[in-house]
């Protein structure tokens, strides 16, 4: 049997982060977890996984968690410790791995991943703000085709397994599928009530608090939109969204013959990861119960959004995806910024696409290239702003 696999896993104390340790716990002659990053946010359960995985490089961004791991338990010899905003990057960039998943929440991810594609790591990607925001800079689609950026979301995971052995060529049309999130439906007087916890009660899927308000809001849809746009090398016009409550069909691509090839389970992120970190393998895997497991019919619905009736959180990412440069990365910036203040109480849930709208619309880019420091000054500068907005908007409220 060929060695296991060796892993940077960064993120790792986050929703998929734990999720992804699981499938290596369940594979441990499969994979080999040599590094893990994360924010520093939760040192003692990054200092239980380094344990527990044997992992000899910690890396965390908040250089105030060093302390707090060490006295966890990691430390030299065992552990190496990495501290500081490019610490991440740094284990991005170390040699002999053969995988960095990335799994990051923000632009955070942008550094890691330029690293380990420039090491020549095959990057597992399930960071949203790295292809918002910078996709332009990097041939992405070519990076897919060859096998060094590996899609780990689950539309864009249903999206890349439909399309291997078909030629890009016969693509027609990519449908990403849209559970509607937990307000699918409701009025403006009912949305201008809803709290975090209404909030964070995903009907489907089990996620970060960030990603899981973003799919209340589809905002998290319009940054799919523009991910497909970069992973899969097709045109906004050729990317729909369908509304599929069950969340059974992941995606589905649409062939030039006029047949749909979709990927479909019951929703659980372990399984888009483990087909990435195993890639390109299938391993057996009775972690989800199979989709007819107890023989009862699944009824599967779908309602397609047709161009200029999609909702709000949607036609904003389009916006910024039609006017390109560094206004996806202003999207993404005053996102997360808005949704910050929402889960902490100082922004009504109908307020965060208006925070968003409003520092989109303020924004004036560079010209010029667009380059990396551009999509940087252009995030600092829409956190900036969506805050001030935040702040108006709350005291108006």
């Amino acid at each position: 049997m060929a060695r296991p696999r060796r892993l940077a896993i960064l993120g790792s104390t986050g929703s998929l982060g734990i999720q992804a340790l699981e499938i290596c716990r369940r594979f441990p002659d499969r994979f080999d977890v040599v590094a893990l990053g994360a924010s520093g946010a939760r040192p003692e359960l990054l200092a239980r996984q380094a344990q527990r995985f044997g992992a000899r490089w910690v890396a965390v961004a908040r250089e105030q968690a060093v302390e707090e791991l060490r006295s966890a338990g990691v430390s030299p010899p065992a552990h190496v410790i990495m501290a500081g905003p490019d610490a991440l990057e740094q284990v991005a960039a170390l040699p002999d791995l053969d995988l960095v998943v990335v799994l990051t929440v923000g632009l955070a991810g942008l550094g890691p991943t330029l690293a380990a594609l420039r090491a020549g790591h095959p990057v597992a990607l399930a960071n949203k703000e790295v292809l918002v925001a910078a996709g332009e800079l990097m041939p992405v689609a070519e990076l897919v085709r060859s096998g060094r950026i590996l899609p780990v979301d689950s539309e864009h995971s249903a999206i890349w397994q439909s399309l291997l052995g078909e030629s890009p060529l016969q693509v027609r049309r990519l449908w990403l599928t849209a559970s509607g999130g937990p307000f699918w439906g409701w009025s403006a007087d009912q949305l201008r009530q809803v709290t975090p916890h209404q909030a964070l009660a995903h009907p489907t899927w089990r996620m970060g608090p960030r990603v899981t308000v973003d799919s209340a809001t589809l905002v998290n849809k319009g940054f799919e939109v523009i991910e497909a746009r970069h992973l899969f090398g097709v045109g906004y016009d050729a990317i729909g969204v369908v509304v599929h409550r069950q969340s059974v069909v992941h995606s589905m691509v649409e062939f030039a013959d006029g047949s749909v090839k979709a990927q479909l389970s019951l929703p659980d992120m372990r399984l888009p990861i483990l087909f990435a970190l195993s890639y390109p393998e299938r391993l057996a895997y009775d972690g989800v119960p199979p989709l007819w497991g107890d023989g009862a019919p699944v009824a599967l619905s779908f309602q397609p959004l047709r161009p200029g009736e999609e909702p709000r959180g949607i036609a904003l990412a389009r916006q910024a995806a039609e006017h390109g440069r560094t206004y996806p990365a202003v999207l993404a910036a005053a996102d997360e910024v808005a949704v910050d203040a929402f889960l902490q109480g100082r922004l009504p849930f109908d307020r965060i696409l208006d925070v968003v709208e409003d520092t989109l619309q303020a924004h004036d880019p560079e010209r010029g290239p667009l380059t990396l420091q551009a999509v940087r000054a252009a995030d600092a500068w829409a956190t900036r702003t969506a805050r001030e907005r935040c702040i108006t908007l709350t005291a108006s409220s």
